[in-house]
């Protein structure tokens, strides 16, 4: 099996290589995160972040254009476009070489001096740009061909695999629908099942799911199974639909944060809907109304869902730390953080 790196591992190793200016390319699969983690990186490292798509480029792009000198029988290569922009930085700047390997020959050889000497044809690149590049796999049928040894020889190589933990940790983090969630969590195999093909239809990726996210969020509920099926195929848009038609027999959050003592809880038949009041409960997490939560995290663990009340509290109190409150001093934190039940769970937290 091939050596590979999580979301994490790929941005901490990216983070001191644009510091460091040593040259990376990124590959995996489609729609795996490639582009956003490199965006992160770059931006926790201070760079500002140039990108480039070579398999829309011509070598030109990366040489200079051929230019005549005024007055003189000779001519001189002039940068242009992201070439002129890299030659004139002044601050730390990371040049994404995005798709690469869809790129052609020509192209990807018209990089390799600029990678490797940082200079091309009479002009220096500065000492603040970073190369990182991307690709997918041949194996993944997205039109890539192969890199050139010699260019893949001026690159450390890293392969991202991202898994369900990896996906879910992201999609909250970034406000993803808590029924997505909740549903993917329950159906994990779901998030990849890339299958490359010539009809044009969309398969399961993490890219796709988090656009079936954001449809979610603005499309009238009888057309949604179409916007989805645009994304991740007609079976799992089906299977997806179905979940948030029965998520609306769910317990309402809102309604549950109302009267936490007398809310009914979910059904643990449905683990998928369980995932989905607890994380909904959690995105609903301040100061003010985690007293509510707890009181039904509590009943969720006598309840015979003790799991769930587990996600509800540890992402209530994740959702509160990252929003700025200081959840030690919270009177209703101290008092449920005493209990048998949650001390592991707070043990982080209460150190």
């Amino acid at each position: 099996m091939e050596l590979t790196v999580s979301p994490k591992q790929l941005q901490a190793l990216l983070v001191p290589a644009i510091r460091e200016r040593e040259p990376v390319l990124i590959k995996g699969k489609p729609g795996v995160g490639k582009t956003d983690i490199e965006a992160a990186a770059a931006a926790e490292a201070g760079a500002e972040n140039l990108i480039s798509h070579p398999v829309t480029a011509d070598p030109t792009d990366a040489k200079g254009l051929p230019w005549k000198v005024d007055g003189r029988d000779a001519a001189t290569f002039l940068p242009y476009g992201d070439l002129e922009i890299a030659m004139k930085a002044t601050k730390p700047l990371v040049w994404f070489l995005d798709d690469l390997g869809q790129a052609s020959p020509a192209v990807q050889a018209s990089f390799m001096q600029l990678i490797l000497s940082r200079r091309i044809n009479g002009h220096k690149l500065p000492e603040c740009v970073t190369f990182i590049a991307a690709t997918n796999r041949r194996a993944d049928r997205a039109g890539v061909s192969g890199i050139l040894e010699p260019v893949k020889s001026r690159f450390t190589i890293l392969e991202l695999n991202t898994t369900f933990d990896d996906w879910r940790e992201w999609a909250i983090g970034n406000s993803m629908p808590a029924s997505l969630i909740g549903f993917l969590s329950n159906r994990p195999e779901l998030l990849t099942k890339f299958e490359a093909t010539q009809d044009i239809t969309n398969s399961p990726c993490p890219r796709n799911w988090a656009a079936v996210g954001r449809w979610q969020a603005f499309t009238p509920s009888d057309l949604r199974i179409h916007a989805f099926a645009g994304r991740v195929g007609e079976a799992d848009a089906a299977a997806y639909s179905g979940f948030l038609d029965m998520l609306e027999k769910a317990p309402d959050p809102d309604a549950i944060l109302m009267d936490p003592d007398k809310a009914p809880l979910p059904d643990r038949g449905e683990p998928g809907i369980c995932y989905a009041v607890a994380l909904a409960l959690a995105y609903r997490a301040t100061a003010k109304s985690f007293g509510a939560i707890a009181t039904y995290a509590e009943r969720m663990h006598e309840g015979e869902l003790p799991e769930f009340s587990t996600l509800c509290l540890r992402d209530s109190v994740r959702k509160m730390i990252d929003s700025g409150v200081t959840v030690n001093t919270l009177p209703t934190f101290q008092k449920i953080a005493g209990k048998p039940f949650v001390k592991e769970i707070f043990a982080a937290f209460t150190e």
